[in-house]
């Protein structure tokens, strides 16, 4: 990460800051960003009905403003300005997640089930949840629970692509040499973001991550048991959540009133004090948006009063420690189990004992909050390493703002993109794939064993994350890596941690922003390659 004067220095210092930030409601920004706005909901809700999939087009909205950069016009100078550029890429993730996983998912569940008339307030109800959701990661990035040097992968693929297309030299030949690493794997299906993901994580969350992958992948042809049908994904993550959500209490509570010595402890106790608000504010937020969906959907009147009261109480629990979970995740892996999470949520839902037309509101509504809140974490870790990582506070902070302005116009473009084109998709029978399981759920039900398997399993993911602490989250990245059946991708986070353990004995500390760089690199040709090759397919069908 270098300045774009050099390739020498710094891996981490920030290309030239101008005097002031690039402003996202400027004309020109602002028309980028809705014409990128549109272009990736449309992409995502597209992509996530025919293939069950949303790609990361974060790098697409910084390739689109670096390529305007080099038009000779006057009218396109201000994207050469990286800020720019990341405000680019802010814009079109967000609309990208928010329409496909926050809106189009949601709302196809009550569709699925058979009550099309809950699809409208269900899209308020979501609409709502997505933007609280990025406002709330707005407020708590860089506090205690979520830390702006944590790795937030897909952050950091956007910085140094946006970095390497600044400056160019050395720094620009390794990510390039990554982006070909991770473009050569994805062709022969190999998860490359794992890959890099494991080059730059923390070593223990990597490892715990790994492990659960592999034990998914490989429980049955090893010990004869089928993890998943047993609910032991599910009961770990319920476990390590819980202490989870703990945790982030104990930090608020920790700095609460107490005078700090020194600046970093002074930056710790504002950080705590400001996670604590935006804690309180996200909760008033959630248990307004659970009365509203409650109200407009007519649930109401198929309760008791003590079973709406609980459910009430519940919807708001659930939607927020699925949102910390699902952003733990993304921070540490770059992967988020949203899916698998809200159907932990449905599945205590069910045990207890809520009729089955709230549970597909329970459903929608805690599947809609995490994905916003994780990519804008991702965005705002790009932002934060192409300001200088907080070298200039007042420009750190305002380049936040500005950040946080751009998503929110992406998720009102995903709103109204949504608005527009869900009916032609279920006139097509066309929602998420994931949908069919949630809908099975609820007519299921749950049993007395699995709810033993869900009680048992969450002892074991309450300890592993008691002893990982909040800073590893073991408990959550084990959980999540036995959340997701692909093995494949346990194999390459082995081999990525294999190999970072030998280039740091070989080479030593130093090397390690250089391995950022090269990692940056790998998880930007995966994703690339990812979009395209999943746009293509798309069209196909």
């Amino acid at each position: 990460m270098n300045t774009p004067a050099s390739a020498a220095g710094s891996a981490h210092a920030a290309p030239s800051e101008p005097a002031s930030h690039p402003r996202a409601l400027a004309p020109g920004n602002l028309i980028l960003t809705v014409v990128l706005s549109v272009f990736g909901a449309i992409v995502g809700i597209q992509l996530l009905a025919s293939l069950g999939i949303t790609p990361s087009t974060s790098l697409i909205g910084a390739l689109a403003a670096m390529t305007l950069a080099r038009i000779p016009l006057a009218m396109f100078q201000g994207f050469r300005s990286v800020h720019s550029q990341n405000l680019a890429q802010t814009s079109i993730s967000s609309a990208t997640f928010g329409a496909a996983n926050s809106l189009f998912l949601p709302i196809g569940i009550p569709f699925l089930f058979g009550l099309p008339d809950m699809v409208m307030p269900m899209l308020v109800g979501v609409s709502l949840a997505m933007l609280l959701d990025a406002w709330l990661l707005y407020r708590m990035f860089d506090t205690p629970a979520f830390p702006a040097r944590n790795p937030w992968p897909l952050g950091i693929a956007a910085a140094e692509a946006i970095k390497a297309g600044d400056s160019g030299g050395k720094q620009a030949r390794l990510l390039l040499g990554g982006l070909a690493t991770g473009v050569a794997g994805a062709v022969f299906s190999l998860p490359m973001s794992a890959f890099g993901v494991a080059l730059i994580g923390g070593l223990g969350a990597m490892t715990a991550f790994g492990i659960g992958l592999l034990l998914r992948g490989y429980s049955m042809p090893l010990f004869g048991l089928d993890i998943a049908k047993l609910y032991i994904p599910h009961g770990m993550m319920i476990g390590a959540g819980l202490v989870a959500l703990v945790q982030v209490g104990l930090v608020v509570a920790k700095h609460s009133g107490k005078p700090a010595a020194g600046a970093g402890n002074t930056a710790d106790a504002q950080g705590a004090a400001r996670l604590g608000r935006s804690l309180r504010l996200g909760t008033a937020g959630y248990l307004a948006i659970t009365l509203l969906l409650t109200v407009g959907t007519g649930i109401y009147t198929g309760m008791s009063f003590g079973m709406l009261v609980a459910f009430v109480i519940y919807g708001t629990f659930a939607a927020f420690v699925h949102e910390l979970i699902v952003g733990i995740a993304a921070m540490h892996s770059g992967w988020f189990p949203a899916f698998a999470v809200a159907l932990i949520t449905l599945l205590i839902g069910i045990l207890i004992g809520f009729p089955p037309e709230a549970l597909v509101v329970l459903a929608g509504f805690s599947a809609a909050t995490g994905p916003a809140f994780a990519d804008m974490g991702y965005d705002l870790k790009a932002g934060h390493l192409l300001r200088g990582e907080g070298t200039d506070p007042a420009f750190e902070m305002e380049g936040r703002r500005q950040q946080m302005i751009a998503g929110m116009i992406g998720f009102v473009v995903a709103i109204v993109v949504v608005l527009a084109t869900y009916h032609i998709f279920f006139a097509n029978k066309q929602t998420a794939p994931i949908n069919a399981a949630y809908v099975a759920a609820i007519k299921a039900g749950i049993s007395i064993e699995t709810a033993k398997s869900l009680a048992l399993w969450a002892i074991p993911g309450a300890i592993l994350q008691v002893l990982g602490g909040p800073r590893q989250q073991l408990g959550v990245l084990f959980a999540t890596g036995l959340l997701i059946a692909f093995p494949a991708a346990g194999w390459m986070v082995a081999l990525g941690i294999a190999v970072r353990l030998v280039v740091l004995r070989i080479a030593g500390a130093g090397v390690r922003d250089r391995m950022e760089v090269f990692a940056g690199g790998v998880i930007a040709g995966d994703a690339l390659y990812s979009f395209f090759s999943g746009a293509f397919k798309a069209l196909r069908k």
